[in-house]
């Protein structure tokens, strides 16, 4: 099954995600609310994947009432594959499909190696790098033309984004080894994914982003004992070109372009989006 060719297509068609269906994992808040808010834009009916159910069904009731599309909360563990499975059950149950996945929810708690335990390791690995697998393979069995939900239809193909970071592209900062590996590998399996998939009709790409002040991202700073408060805004980007820090509309909109039939000829890349940062 190969990707459509858009070339004939307007610019406000490849934009366009009205009439399909998305999954945005740890949407509630933060960086998920922001590309789940960008998607519902473009027209995609939602579901909102977070562990704060009652914070996604809010999330869900805010962005169905402003973008006039469908949109749903729901409790998801992305650890849990029986969780991840259920949420995208009932994707397909009631919005009638999927065809938009992104894997967003993650963590970063800093510890020193020498002080890490193998708990701590593992807890960043399950979410980081285990989440995308199973919300990518769960993505996949639905956006499959043998997946369940797609019986009648034979599958309609898809795109999985996987929210990354710069931190899969080299180290980042002391304490964040088991999160730099985690992300490393979030990168790598975008890349395996892309190949596994493509018969299936499903792209897969990631976006890389830098640090962003979101509330998750300030909570965790703070509980590693870094007062940002105390840091001038421009030394969060270090020798960013850009000169700012980033928000999460900036991920947002790169999200959306993966999302999108924009990106339509794309599958396999990391899309960093971290002011040059990286560069």
């Amino acid at each position: 099954m190969s990707t459509a060719d858009v070339s004939g297509k307007p610019l406000t068609e490849l934009v366009s995600l009205r009439g399909r269906r998305a999954v945005v994992t740890g949407g509630a808040r933060g960086l998920g609310k922001a590309i789940a808010a960008r998607l519902a834009e473009a027209g995609a009916d939602l579901l909102i994947g977070d562990l704060d159910e009652e914070q996604a069904t809010a999330a869900a009731k805010e962005l169905a009432e402003r973008h006039g599309v469908r949109a749903i909360g729901a409790a998801m563990d992305v650890t849990d594959a029986a969780a991840v499975a259920a949420a995208a059950d009932r994707a397909v149950a009631e919005l009638g499909g999927l065809e938009i996945w992104v894997n967003n929810a993650g963590i970063f708690p800093a510890v020193p190696l020498l002080e890490m335990t193998e708990e701590t390791w593992d807890q960043v690995f399950a979410v980081n790098a285990r989440g995308v697998f199973i919300g990518a393979r769960e993505a996949a069995r639905r956006m499959s033309a043998t997946g369940p939900g797609n019986d009648s239809d034979g599958g309609r193909g898809g795109v999985i984004v996987n929210i990354v970071s710069t931190a899969g592209f080299r180290g980042s900062a002391p304490g964040l080894a088991a999160y730099v590996g985690s992300k490393h590998a979030a990168r790598g399996l975008t890349r395996e994914l892309a190949l596994e998939l493509a018969p299936l009709g499903i792209r897969v790409l990631g976006v890389a982003p830098s640090f962003v002040p979101t509330e998750g991202n300030l909570a965790m700073a703070a509980a590693a004992g870094v007062n940002l408060d105390e840091i001038p805004p421009t030394a969060l980007m270090l020798n960013s070109p850009i000169g700012r820090v980033g928000t999460p509309d900036d991920i947002a909109r790169v999200a959306l372009f993966c999302a999108s039939d924009l990106s339509a000829f794309m599958t396999g890349s990391t899309l960093l989006a971290d002011g040059g940062d990286t560069a």
